[in-house]
């Protein structure tokens, strides 16, 4: 099969199977928005699960979610077939290769169903699908994303619009963060993955030298699990200036607080990625995993702090683990990123726009 022109996705029923992480949903959005683009009454539905859906809910260029709740086991799978019963769609776009999203993606009633090539496709997810990209082998992940537009005709937009904290947000949320006369720094030392993390003695020495060389207010941003709980408290009690501690579940909180602040500094997790979508000089901190993979896309490499690789190496985009790098980062080079990113990418009238 040849694949389509754009306007062949006109008036179209598009349902896109991604039900994974926050960092994934953010990648996800230039590939919602560059459908709309091209085909502006295709009517698009996205099923995601509840982490990532607090994120995006109400975007402008998707006309329905259906949300897949695994925390309840077996009885999601009922959940989505339910809302699914009775329906079909022109076109499944299945970008997730875990087992799970194959399942779902086989309830999806469509007569075209649109996936990653056999190499790519782990879990057996070439099974769920009738269509397959070009194998290209390992990119980074929103490259990839961008395979699938390529392959249906469409023009690629890399427009992350819908993810910026609203007026109605940033008059909600201002509060948080009272007028100051110093740079903000906002900082994540917590993940999902103890092993992407940098130690917290390190963050608690780099808060105190923002504090006393740069004049900086330090905000630890994320979520409220037991290992972000855990290393924010870490942080507080061992910097001789606490940082101000924000976490939250509420993603379109922290949304606005990464958007308000003028650096951030974030392992590879989540509010990395929105970060650079939002415009936000990120100070990424990589050991554990590819930043050629899942590293800042297209922005902000300069402000890199790569520990995945040894001095020298030219090593390739791959999905392999490094273990025991995040250890060789250190202090000093966090904090000349973070001064470089205040006289690089002074923040101010560009705030809250999306990466080009």
């Amino acid at each position: 099969m040849s694949a389509p022109r754009s306007h062949d996705l006109a008036g179209k029923r598009i349902a896109l199977v991604m039900m994974s992480a926050v960092g994934d949903a953010v990648h996800v959005l230039p590939v919602v928005n560059s459908i709309r683009a091209a085909a502006p009454d295709a009517r698009i539905t996205w099923i995601i699960q509840p982490g990532p859906h607090a994120l995006v809910q109400g975007h402008p260029a998707v006309d329905e979610f259906i949300v897949f709740d695994r925390k309840r086991g077996w009885r999601a799978f009922l959940d989505v077939r339910r809302a699914l019963r009775g329906r079909e769609f022109d076109l499944v776009i299945a970008l997730q290769v875990y087992f799970k999203a194959g399942l779902v993606t086989a309830m999806t009633r469509a007569p075209r169903k649109l996936g990653f090539d056999r190499a790519r496709a782990r879990d057996a997810n070439w099974l769920f699908t009738s269509e397959r990209i070009p194998a290209r082998g390992q990119r980074h992940v929103q490259d990839q994303y961008f395979e699938f537009l390529e392959h249906l005709g469409v023009p690629v937009v890399p427009d992350w619009t819908g993810l910026a904290p609203t007026d109605e947000e940033r008059a909600r949320y201002a509060g948080l963060l009272p007028p100051f006369e110093g740079p903000t720094v906002a900082m994540v030392v917590g993940t999902s993955r103890p092993k992407k993390e940098w130690p917290v003695r390190h963050y608690a020495e780099l808060v105190d030298r923002l504090h006393d060389e740069i004049g900086a207010r330090v905000v630890l941003v994320g979520g409220r699990s037991a290992r972000e709980t855990d290393a924010a408290n870490a942080v507080r009690t061992l910097a001789e200036h606490p940082p101000l501690e924000l976490l939250e579940w509420d993603l379109r909180r922290l949304v606005y607080l990464i958007d308000a602040a003028d650096v951030l500094v974030s392992p590879d997790t989540g509010p990395l990625h929105i970060g650079v979508a939002l415009g936000t000089p990120s100070v990424a901190l990589m050991g554990y995993t590819n930043p050629k993979r899942v590293g800042p896309y297209r922005r902000f490499a300069d402000l890199l702090v790569d520990a995945y690789g040894d001095p020298g190496e030219d090593y390739p985009v791959s999905a392999e683990y490094r273990e025991g790098r995040m250890e060789r980062i250190g202090v000093d080079e966090v904090f000349e990123r973070v001064r470089r990113a205040l006289e690089s990418y002074p923040r101010g009238a560009e705030s809250g726009q999306p990466a080009p």
